[in-house]
């Protein structure tokens, strides 16, 4: 039986992750913690958990074995390197924390307390993704040489998005830092280590942090990856586009396919080919942190990929405050 206690219902997914983890065999859910008092108690209501105002007397619960974090972005690195040093397991909602100085003390508490951490890295499970990686892999499209990645979506100009989205302190950004995460770390698992980066980030609606972000980045493989992401677009599928020295993979748009074309795959298969025989989708990233703390199955997605995603972030947001070009790595020499 693994124990999880759920970390606050700040952000979007917080409810989803719960019932996740409530429909895996052998998962039960032993408590509720939430800064939001009110918000707090009724979600532990539905959930029929106990609620647990003091984030100490809830990480010292004896019946909860792990925490899954879904806390304003700003508190990640206290709450989490409070919950290592509980000796709880560690899932939590993207970015792992704002800075890497942050993702450094919680690696540090982490590895001294011999805890499991997981970061719900959602994108990284789908088959279209899967086979994008298995092409760069085997260069089946030549040297890849531009990566272009969007996830966007309306949830300003549609009103749906919770109201504290937009709190600057709190969130540490807007559409970059929250839903810009999943084309980031797509492009740093794709493309390797970062070199420098730009940001071209702007505020449509008015509010405080930005709705529509893109950034451009280069790697140490000399290729470059551009970034988008919106709160602005209605009816936006997520894309994924790979463009090579000998060919060219779309995945996503309106069909949410997988098209390649490519010198290297031979005379045979000219022209536009979907392939029929993708990679297995994984498992969802909570389903996989819950199934590797329970049957030692591998964990994803762990502190390095962790920290890799908060470098570039917080670079990005270097490179658009003070409107130039950072260099990665003097900034985290």
């Amino acid at each position: 039986m693994l124990n999880v206690g759920m970390i606050s219902g700040w952000h979007a997914h917080a409810r989803g992750y719960a019932n996740e983890l409530k429909g895996i065999a052998g998962v039960h859910l032993a408590a509720v913690y939430d800064e939001d008092p009110e918000r707090g108690a009724k979600w532990a209501a539905e959930l029929a958990v106990p609620f647990e105002p003091d984030l100490d007397r809830f990480l010292s619960r004896s019946d909860m074995d792990a925490v899954a974090v879904n806390a304003p972005t700003n508190r990640h690195k206290d709450i989490m390197v409070a919950a290592a040093q509980a000796k709880k397991h560690i899932f939590t909602e993207k970015v792992m924390a704002l800075t890497v100085q942050e993702c450094t003390a919680i690696e540090d508490a982490v590895r001294t307390a011999g805890v499991q951490f997981c970061i719900s890295f959602p994108a990284r499970c789908t088959p279209q993704h899967l086979f994008a990686k298995k092409v760069m892999d085997e260069k089946l499209i030549g040297d890849v040489t531009v990566v272009r990645a969007r996830v966007a979506h309306d949830g300003a100009t549609g009103g749906w998005l919770p109201p504290h989205f937009w709190d600057p302190a709190s969130c540490g950004g807007g559409a970059m830092m929250d839903l810009g995460a999943h084309p980031m770390y797509l492009a740093r698992w794709l493309l390797g280590k970062p070199v420098r980066i730009n940001s071209t980030f702007n505020y449509f609606t008015g509010h405080e942090v930005e709705d529509n972000a893109v950034c451009t980045i280069e790697f140490e493989n000399k290729a470059i990856a551009i970034v988008e992401t919106s709160f602005l677009s209605a009816h936006c599928p997520d894309c994924l586009e790979l463009f090579g020295t000998e060919g060219t993979l779309f995945t996503g748009g309106p069909d949410d396919g997988v098209h390649i074309q490519s010198n290297v795959l031979g005379a045979k298969l000219k022209g536009w080919i979907t392939p029929s025989d993708l990679p297995k989708a994984q498992p969802r990233p909570v389903r996989q942190w819950a199934d590797a703390l329970m049957h030692n199955t591998p964990m994803p997605f762990g502190l390095d990929d962790g920290t890799q995603l908060t470098e570039l972030m917080e670079a990005a947001y270097i490179a658009h405050r003070e409107s130039k070009t950072i260099d990665i790595k003097r900034l985290y020499a």
